[in-house]
């Protein structure tokens, strides 16, 4: 049996929201690093690529989670087609399905 995209909304809904926690607090914890006088010994050039890092986790997140509030989670920007759940489970913020997503990087 397969599971379909409503069977799995509140876990996906769940993993979301941890994601986004945990994004911002990474966030949090980076930048007070980087006001630090040492960086909290992180290289600076490392340090602002992981903050960028927490901040398009952040931005992937809260997108996906706002395509849940209006419906449209699942489908895929591209061609409209859903986005199989397993893609879904791997990569919940997914925005399109492989084939479009395998086009997109040409």
């Amino acid at each position: 049996m397969t599971d379909t995209l409503s069977d799995r909304a509140k876990s996906l809904r769940d993993i979301l929201e941890r994601q986004f926690e945990e994004h911002t607090g990474q966030l949090t914890a980076l930048t007070a690093h980087a006001r630090e006088p040492n960086h909290g010994g992180y290289d600076p050039d490392t340090l602002r690529g992981l903050m960028e890092t927490a901040r398009q986790g952040i931005a992937d997140t809260a997108a996906a989670l706002r395509r849940m509030a209006e419906g449209s989670y699942g489908s895929c920007e591209s061609c409209g087609g859903e986005i199989p759940v397993a893609r879904l489970e791997i990569l919940p913020w997914a925005r399109h399905c492989v084939p479009c997503q395998q086009r997109r990087r040409v």
